[in-house]
């Protein structure tokens, strides 16, 4: 993932920040609970293609 796309990427829903999760290929935005996937180096930041976080994973955080 370029490092200059995630400077300006945000949360489609709430323009809030997203975090990088490498190991998973996701973006994660904790402000709306979802994990945005990554494939082929492409961010998907459709709502409807994101999960939501467990409760597990926000306390993790």
């Amino acid at each position: 993932m370029d490092a200059r796309l995630l400077d300006v990427l945000v949360c489609p829903l709430c323009k809030g920040p997203l975090v990088y999760e490498k190991t998973q290929q996701e973006l994660i935005c904790y402000g709306d609970k979802l994990a945005f996937p990554i494939r082929d180096d492409i961010p998907i930041m459709w709502a409807d293609q994101a999960r939501t976080l467990t409760a597990d994973e926000i306390a993790a955080r």
